[in-house]
């Protein structure tokens, strides 16, 4: 298996932190497929595979190639977040690629990456598809609905021009806008200023993904791009959805206005809310600092300055001023640009890009290891017992055989005798064993009916009728208040099942341990907490972001129901995860029985194989213990084959500083 691969250099330009660190986590994550495969290939080889763990290390491995990292970028207008986007990602193409000039700004979600499997394009979602109930997600699942335009690799200006779609507006009529959610008359301050004629200027667009085979995005990355406050608030998917998901959100202010109101309530309202509070996975740009930069103030004055601000905004914003970073993006790029290696260090994108770099790997990497862990760690150690039994077994037919030397062939029929009465009683046991197995999965039945699809549509199909159409805050409290008491106690049930669950599974193990000396196994493990904890969390934030000014002041039927729509997806999404968990556990907590049950019977058979054939000619005896002693090694040489599998699917990636 080859090691880690450096991040390799493009036509001599050195290759920032990000970049490389990017690059190292790829090669990590493209090497933990490989050993994967290979695994499956040798488990295959040996006969040991079945099509039900077959399709789900298959599945793994067609993830863990697909994987992306996102980076959601968040600010209020006009902070320079699309500049640092051009100079973080973009400087190789030696000018801006996305529209950053004044009056230009983000109108919609922008999600930057690469899809192989299309052609490089910009895909749009057009702004009516916000009359419909459906989510940003369901219709990327729907490519109909998207309008795409090509782009022009080889021509950067043709390119640029393109992406100018994103930032367009056309001006409606006041109730359009509003029957879209985009304007509320009631709300002062909020939403976009009537035109001298009495229309409102609206985005075109609701969404746009730009597909672009930049060496970055060709890594797995994916850059969000997230507009200003006020469209946060009319499409809380980005709050509830998209920026939870997100590996780091960076937030953006600016150096020459400091915290402002519009960006304490973006930083409270979203990128707290996205990540639930605490610490991890934000950190803040102080943008524009060359704005203070002064040829008649001194570079110690310069720092000064600077290190006052920066402990003013960690004040204002509640966090250490460690996650603070003081940059100018439009120096940076120059910087890149003309390849002015001075330049990018007083612009303090360097130091920027390995904080980056390093929480958004780090993050990824350990929800990879969790994820391989928990798809098929069982699975691994499951094929593993089965060895340790197999090997079990041969030592036992090894000491069988070789006390025979010099007995008659009347002891060795006692012993055949004796062996067919132990499988006689063995498949007594078995036969009750099937009907414990039925009872099991009556059980198993219930437990994923509590955590079912149906189960929550039913509960939302409830909460809507409480609801009785009240779209509006206080009728929002209470189908929160129905959706998420209903999963809970839902989950609670399903909990209480699964214990019920490990106790019947462990008197079977118990059984079979102490009726036919089978190797004592405790059953595997599974809690519901983590999927509750992560409802009870949504709860939480959603009902935050429904206290929120933004959600207060657009008192509005469109914004409150594309909220619970938002909501329900999410917590839908959760009960999901917990049901494919919950069933993926039913079969694994069987997986190390139903392994030693039917190993002991082939060996039993082979036991009484052995016999019969010694039986008949004791002068083969030695060679059926040859036999088995190559057997046994080649168990042995399997059984080291498994161990370095799990030692390099557990072994951590060290990125090189």
């Amino acid at each position: 298996m080859s090691s880690v691969r450096p991040a390799k250099a493009k036509s001599g330009i050195e290759i920032n932190a990000f970049s490389k660190r990017l690059g190292e986590y790829k090669n990590w994550r493209d090497d933990l497929a490989e050993i994967i495969n290979e695994y499956q290939s040798w488990v295959e080889s040996q006969g040991l595979a079945n099509g039900e763990d077959d399709l789900r290390i298959y599945e793994l491995i067609d993830a863990l190639r697909s994987d992306k990292v996102t980076i959601a970028m968040v600010a209020e207008f006009s902070r320079g977040k699309t500049e640092l986007i051009n100079a973080i990602f973009f400087a190789d193409y030696k000018q801006r690629l996305l529209p950053s000039d004044v009056g230009r700004t983000t109108m919609s979600p922008t999600e930057l990456l690469y899809d192989e499997k299309e052609p490089p394009c910009i895909k749009l979602l057009p702004i009516d598809t916000r009359r419909t109930g459906m989510t940003i997600v369901e219709y990327k699942r729907n490519p109909i609905h998207w309008t795409t335009l090509p782009l022009d690799l080889k021509d950067p200006k043709k390119m640029a021009e393109a992406l100018k779609e994103i930032v367009k507006t056309k001006a409606v009529n006041v109730r359009e806008a509003e029957e879209l959610g985009l304007y509320n008359r009631q709300a002062t301050g909020v939403g976009p200023a009537i035109n001298s004629d009495g229309t409102v200027n609206i985005p075109v667009w609701r969404h746009a993904i730009i597909n672009y085979p930049h060496p970055l995005l060709k890594q797995g990355l994916v850059v969000l791009d997230t507009p200003g406050l006020n469209s946060l608030g009319t499409e809380p998917e980005l709050t509830m959805g998209m920026l939870p998901d997100a590996q780091a959100v960076l937030f953006v202010l600016a150096a020459d206005t400091g915290v402002t109101k519009s960006d304490l309530e973006v930083w409270n309202n979203h990128v707290c809310v996205a990540k639930n509070g605490k610490g991890e996975g934000r950190i803040v740009a102080l943008n524009k600092i060359d704005a203070l930069w002064d040829e008649l103030r001194t570079q110690n004055a310069f720092s000064t300055m600077i290190s006052r601000q920066t402990q003013e905004t960690a004040r204002a914003l509640g966090i250490n001023k460690s996650q603070i970073f003081p940059i100018s993006a439009q120096k940076g790029l120059l910087g890149k640009i003309k390849t002015d290696h001075a330049l990018i260090e007083k612009s303090g994108l360097n130091a920027l890009e390995i904080k980056l770099s390093t929480d958004i790997v780090a993050a990824k990497q350990k929800l990879i290891r969790e994820k391989v862990a928990r798809e098929i760690g069982s699975i691994i150690d499951t094929t593993s017992a089965m060895i340790d039994a197999r090997l079990s077994a041969v030592d036992s037919q090894l000491k069988e055989l070789r006390s025979l030397s010099g007995k008659s062939q009347g002891a060795i029929q006692e012993m055949i005798t004796r062996m067919r009465e132990e499988k006689q009683a063995y498949d007594k046991t078995m036969a009750s064993f099937q009907a414990t197995r039925m009872v099991l999965s009556d059980q198993i039945k219930i437990l994923l009916d509590y955590l079912s699809t149906e189960t929550f549509d039913e509960l939302m199909a409830k909460t809507r009728h409480d609801m009785n159409e009240s779209w509006t805050t206080r009728g929002l409290r209470t189908g929160m208040k129905t959706l998420f008491d209903g999963a809970l106690e839902a989950m609670e049930k399903a909990n209480k099942q699964t214990q019920q669950i490990r106790g019947l599974v462990q008197a079977i193990y118990n059984k079979f341990h102490q009726d036919h000396k089978l190797a004592k196994i405790k059953p595997v493990g599974f809690s519901l907490l983590p999927y509750r904890s992560q409802l009870q969390r949504l709860y939480e934030e959603a009902d935050g972001f429904r206290n929120s000014p933004i959600m207060v002041m657009t008192e509005q039927h469109f914004v409150v129901k594309k909220f619970f729509i938002t909501l329900a997806s999410r917590a839908r999404q959760i009960f999901t995860e917990s049901g494919a968990g919950a069933k993926a556990w039913s079969k694994a907590i069987m997986a190390p029985i139903l392994a030693q049950v039917r190993e002991h019977k082939i060996m039993m058979d082979h036991r009484l194989e052995n016999l019969k054939k010694v039986h008949e000619n004791l002068g083969n005896l030695s060679g059926r213990i040859a036999d088995i002693e190559a057997n046994k090694q080649n168990l042995e040489n399997q059984q080291m084959i498994i161990r370095s599998m799990l030692r390099k699917i557990n072994q951590p990636l060290s990125l090189n500083s």
